[in-house]
């Protein structure tokens, strides 16, 4: 083998072990992923039982009942649709009827959401983006003026 043959092999076996490297890493990554809804868009994109996502939105006044022990069930609504969730944890201290929340599962066969995660908004300024830009989008929330 003469030099430039050794040279352009490694070149090779370098271009396709970060080739492999890059597949592995999006392939895991897309593995991980949870898709983000709000309540009005899982009536036109049909999620099938199992798989996980994320639903944002605000607490739907007058839902929230706690259960036995630290389960806790709520809605989920964008004042259009509203989707009922169960979560069995400690709640963030600001979570509240009517703020914004993410939360993260997946659905049960009964249609309901069953959530392992739930992040609540930060303070009266902050809210998720996904969430903020969700509820703009539908009419629902406008950003404070004070910011």
């Amino acid at each position: 083998m003469t030099r430039k043959q050794k040279r352009l092999s490694v070149i090779v076996a370098g271009l396709a072990f970060l080739g492999a490297s890059t597949g592995l890493t999006f392939y895991a990554l897309g593995q991980k992923a949870s898709y983000f809804y709000m309540p009005a868009d899982l009536a036109s994109a049909p999620v099938q039982p199992g798989q996980r996502i994320r639903l944002g939105g605000l607490v739907e006044r007058g839902t929230v009942v706690r259960g036995e022990g630290a389960t806790v069930a709520f809605s989920v609504t964008d004042e259009q649709k509203s989707v009922k969730v169960t979560y069995t944890g400690i709640l963030p201290d600001l979570f509240r009827e009517g703020q914004g929340v993410i939360t993260e599962g997946t659905f049960s066969t009964g249609g309901v959401f069953v959530v392992d995660s739930v992040l609540a908004k930060h303070d009266e300024r902050y809210m998720p983006k996904e969430v903020a830009e969700g509820l703009k989008a539908k009419g629902v929330w406008e950003e404070s003026k004070t910011q």
